[in-house]
C-alpha cells in the first residue's frame, strides 16, 4: 500500500472513531444523569454505565492504534521527502560549483585575450561584474596578434526535471504492521457483545 492512500484510511478511521466516542461519551453522561435523579434504578442504570464505558475504552485502544501507525506513516512519509529534496539539492550544489568553474575559465580566457562568445560573457557579468572588469582590463593588455577563439563552455547544458518531493513520500510504500482497520460500529457492538 502507499503512504498516501494509507495515510488517507486511517486518517478517516480516527475520525470516526472520535465521532463515535463523541456520541459515546454525551450517552455515558446522560446515563450518569439519570443515576442521579433516578436512584431506584441505580443498578440498571449502572450496568448500563460500565458498558458504555468499556466501549469507550475500546475505541480509545483502536484509536491509539490507528494514531500510532498513522505516526510512523508520517516519519516514512518525511524519510522520502527528505531524501528527495536532499538528492535535489545535492545535484544543485554539484551544478554550482560546475558553474563557478566555468566563470573562472571564462574569466581566464578572457583576461589571456582570448575571444569568447557574447553568451560566457554576460553569465560572467551577471555573476560578478568587478570580476569581469577585470578580466577585460587584464586581457586588454595581453592582446597579441592571433587570438585564440572558444566555444561556450555552457552550450551543452539540459535542464534536469525532478520528481516531486510531495509524489514521491505519497507513493512510497507504507511500513509493516498496519493494524486492521475495523468499522466503528464492529468495535461498539464486539463490547455489547460480551
Amino acid at each position: 500500500m502507499k503512504i498516501g492512500e494509507a495515510q488517507q484510511i486511517y486518517r478517516e478511521q480516527i475520525k470516526e472513531y472520535r465521532a463515535q466516542r463523541s456520541v459515546i461519551s454525551k450517552q455515558l453522561k446522560d446515563v450518569r444523569s439519570r443515576m442521579e435523579h433516578f436512584p431506584g434504578q441505580k443498578e440498571e442504570y449502572a450496568s448500563e454505565a460500565a458498558t458504555l464505558e468499556l466501549t469507550l475504552n475500546a475505541l480509545d485502544e483502536k484509536e491509539t492504534e490507528y494514531q500510532e501507525y498513522l505516526d510512523k506513516l508520517a516519519e516514512q512519509y518525511c524519510a522520502y521527502w527528505n531524501a528527495t529534496v536532499a538528492d535535489q539539492q545535492a545535484d544543485a550544489a554539484a551544478e554550482y560549483a560546475e558553474d563557478m568553474g566555468k566563470m573562472m575559465e571564462v574569466a581566464r580566457r578572457i583576461m589571456k585575450g582570448g575571444i569568447v562568445p557574447a553568451s560566457d560573457e554576460k553569465k560572467l557579468m551577471e555573476y560578478s561584474f568587478e570580476m569581469y572588469q577585470t578580466a577585460k582590463n587584464i586581457g586588454a593588455l595581453a592582446q597579441r596578434e592571433k587570438r585564440e577563439k572558444y566555444k561556450s563552455l555552457w552550450q551543452d547544458e539540459e535542464e534536469k526535471e525532478y520528481d516531486d518531493p510531495q509524489e514521491v513520500a505519497e507513493n512510497g510504500t507504507a511500513p509493516e504492521g498496519a493494524p486492521e482497520v475495523v468499522d466503528v460500529a464492529d468495535t461498539v457492538a464486539s463490547v455489547a457483545g460480551q
